[in-house]
């Protein structure tokens, strides 16, 4: 009777929700939780793995050093603020235009839908590799195009300037992203019952006007959600800018993921580099907060 009455205790209708989810806080604890915490510590450190000194604590000497004095830190995060604007900007607009078509009754539509998303499949690193063939300049499709259209009168070298490069990877990252628009938005437009559409035409509003004042307002939530995770999930892609620049040229293409990269393969300084990566994490976390306080993710429509 007493370890029925102690089960009971234990296990009630408060507690099951928690014991339910105790399996996954303790997965999240031990695979994120203490990386982070980790990362976090050494940020704080001198660890420099063939530093024969060993490792000691240099407080916010790290930060300092990257916030004060570090150049190309603050060139690597204006690149990465053009290349998080640009690669969203096209990328949803693109998304949303296709979404809408998709959307519309046509012949084949299914086999149309999985060939549209199927750039969405494809790893970054293939993606890189791909789209440098097309922009070589020796035998790039892009350059024999132009050229057979009287656009250019001589191939060019795509990567051999920083904005054009920097045009080229967002080019080619847009080509990537776009499925992940076009599919959420897709499923979001497909909530819309058709009977205001139709209400809205009865009362003269015309295309733009249902777009703006029913389609927009109906799907905010997907839209700020997916701008969202899309910001983050861009600002932290490294593969695609690593295999085709990495950074290059004169860093006009770096990025702050890249220059944690090309730094810790340099020198093995777990110290800065963390400390680089707690930055990172501190942008994206008053980032999401503000993002999502302005849009009022959640509650009444902005229109």
């Amino acid at each position: 009777m007493r370890i029925k009455g102690f089960k009971q205790i234990i296990i009630n209708k408060k507690t099951m929700p928690y014991l339910l989810l105790l399996p996954a806080f303790l997965f999240i604890g031990a695979f994120m939780l203490y990386p982070i915490g980790n990362t976090v510590v050494m940020s704080m450190q001198h660890n420099v793995m063939i530093d024969p000194g060993g490792v000691r604590f240099v407080g916010v000497e790290n930060f300092k050093t990257l916030l004060l004095h570090d150049e190309v830190f603050h060139l690597a995060l204006k690149n990465s603020l053009v290349w998080v604007l640009g690669n969203v900007f096209f990328q949803s607009t693109l998304g949303m235009a296709l979404a809408l078509i998709l959307n519309q009754n046509m012949k084949c539509r299914g086999f149309i839908r999985a060939i549209t998303f199927s750039p969405w499949a494809v790893s970054g690193v293939i993606v890189s590799l791909m789209w440098s063939f097309m922009y070589s300049e020796s035998v790039g499709v892009f350059n024999d195009i132009m050229l057979k259209l009287g656009i250019i009168d001589s191939r060019i070298s795509w990567f051999s300037t920083g904005s054009r490069a920097m045009l080229a990877m967002i080019i080619a990252t847009t080509w990537r992203g776009i499925p992940f628009f076009a599919i959420n938005f897709l499923s979001s437009l497909q909530t819309i019952s058709e009977d205001m559409y139709e209400s809205a035409r009865v009362d003269g509003a015309g295309a733009l006007k249902r777009f703006f004042y029913i389609t927009m307002p109906m799907m905010k939530d997907t839209v700020v959600l997916t701008l969202l995770l899309r910001t983050i999930w861009t600002l932290n892609i490294v593969d695609i800018i690593y295999s085709t620049t990495a950074g290059g040229p004169a860093n006009t293409t770096l990025t702050v993921p890249v220059y944690i990269m090309n730094t810790f393969m340099g020198s093995l300084d777990y110290g800065y580099t963390s400390a680089m990566a707690v930055i990172m994490a501190v942008i994206m976390i008053v980032f999401a907060l503000a993002f999502i306080k302005i849009t009022k993710y959640g509650k009444e429509s902005l229109y």
